[in-house]
């Protein structure tokens, strides 16, 4: 796989995705595995090989989507994107998972998101950046807490998860609220 580096941190990159059949094969792997989908509240959903290519084509136009690599091995972990971007409204909804298991709870998501944050907010000129999290997602809360989200609402029992209902639970962080500077390789 060939992968960028466009936004550069401590640990990890995100790099436009490569598109490659082995690419592929892992997103498409990691999203048919109930220990990442039932995070996202994705489980009940059946993705094939031809999908998830399908998927890759037609949602990155209009999309900042990016691969998670890590900088010491250029290992594909996971995926971050901005979707849904709205340049009137200057607002975006944040989607992220880390698909390889060996990464999850060491920070990772934390330092991806804080990465998409400084380019959305400082380069892509949004103001509001939201997010939806199920309500038994502790750790991924405590995360987007750590980044600075807040929560602003839930919709109750909109998820169906192995055999139950879950809350959704909507959180967002304003331009003002992020202060940081998180990409390593700026110029200016």
């Amino acid at each position: 796989m060939e992968y960028f580096k466009k936004l550069v941190g401590e640990r990890i990159y995100l790099s436009p995705k490569s598109g490659s059949d082995e690419e592929i094969r892992k997103f498409t792997e990691w999203l048919n595995d109930f220990e990442t989908t039932d995070y996202t509240g994705r489980s009940a959903q059946v993705l094939s090989l031809k999908a998830e290519k399908e998927y890759q084509d037609s949602h990155y136009k209009d999309e900042a989507n990016f691969a998670i690599i890590t900088l010491d091995e250029d290992k594909l972990i996971g995926s971050i994107s901005l979707e849904k971007i709205n340049y009137v409204g200057r607002n975006a909804m944040l989607g992220i998972f880390i698909g390889d298991k060996d990464y999850r709870s060491k920070g990772y998501g934390t330092e991806a998101i804080k990465l998409i944050l400084d380019y959305g907010f400082n380069y892509l000129n949004l103001n509001n950046i939201a997010l939806h999290v199920m309500s038994f997602n502790e750790r991924a809360m405590k995360c987007y807490k750590k980044c600075g989200f807040k929560e602003y609402g839930r919709r109750r029992q909109c998820v169906f998860i192995d055999g139950k209902y879950y809350d959704k639970v909507g959180m967002d962080i304003l331009a003002e609220e992020f202060k940081e500077s998180y990409i390593r390789n700026k110029n200016i």
